[in-house]
């Protein structure tokens, strides 16, 4: 397999109005219970959550595999996925970052691998998925801020970046790069059956590799798909930081009464559920 590494992730002020996130049909989608039945943390890194770093902290971010990466050495590792993607460059950061492992890298996609983590499943010399496991392509997806120039902009800038997944997908599957910009276009799902006849994965895995871990799960999901909702409101990362600061922990004095025990997931998921029909403006 000849794959290049993507070109390295550079700050760019033009697009400081657009915030990268998790395409929301991917993240309702998203079972975060699926995790690995058993796993080495000498040899393996594991992406359970969005792509980039996250209010909870839950968020794979470049340099937590950066560091994961350098404590391995040269030894192979295997990548358990299962996430609804995230951040465009954070993706791309995280794929170069494995590409460049000298060990071998191999990926297991247990629940999910949707948007960046599609993009991150394409650095493994293998690719395996799990029964029932979905992958997903699709163009750079963000919510852009600012007036009609702005807007022009934000499409003139976002279409490198989806030339240069469709040469990542193309050179994995072999597929023209001409076809995969189509398949892009048109938010292409595919199982693993799918996956590894369109030579997007290479092998099956077995059942028996996949668990579920219930616990925290729903909390998880519901603080991403709160911070979805505020992203998708156009605020920016560090505004939804600050406001999911205020509302929960104690502030302001109504959201007290409603902050629930430590430790209690299911009154924490309620809670950011609730959040969620709020910002929306629908009913629980």
């Amino acid at each position: 397999m000849s794959l290049l590494p993507l070109p390295e992730v550079q700050a760019d002020a033009r697009l400081a109005h657009i915030n990268f996130d998790i395409r929301p049909d991917a993240l309702e989608s998203w079972e975060p219970e699926l995790q690995a039945a058993a796993s080495d943390p000498a040899t393996s890194i594991s992406i359970y959550g969005p792509i980039g770093p996250t209010f909870d902290g839950t968020g794979v971010t470049d340099r937590a595999v950066a560091a994961a990466l350098r404590s391995m050495g040269d030894k192979d590792v295997t990548v358990n996925v299962n996430s609804p993607g995230g951040n465009y460059f954070q993706g791309v950061a995280i794929y170069n970052l494995l590409r460049q492992h000298k060990g071998k890298v191999t990926i297991n996609v247990l629940g999910m691998a949707a948007s960046a983590a599609s993009l991150i499943a394409m650095s493994g010399d293998d690719i395996l998925m799990g029964e029932g496991a979905r992958m997903m392509i699709h163009n750079a997806w963000g919510v852009a801020i600012g007036n009609r120039h702005d807007m022009a902009a934000a499409s003139e800038q976002l279409a490198p970046l989806d030339a240069d997944m469709a040469k990542a997908y193309a050179g994995r599957s072999g597929i023209a790069a001409d076809d995969v910009a189509s398949m892009m276009d048109k938010e292409t799902w595919m199982s693993a059956g799918d996956a590894i006849a369109k030579g997007f994965a290479t092998g099956n895995l077995p059942a028996s590799s996949v668990n579920k871990d219930r616990k925290s799960a729903g909390t998880r999901k519901a603080m991403a798909l709160v911070e979805a909702a505020l992203s998708q409101s156009g605020m920016s990362r560090s505004t939804r930081r600050d406001t999911l600061k205020a509302l929960f922990t104690g502030m302001p004095s109504a959201a007290e009464t409603a902050t629930p025990s430590a430790g209690n997931d299911d009154e924490i998921a309620a809670l950011l559920r609730n959040t969620i029909s709020t910002l929306r403006g629908t009913t629980p």
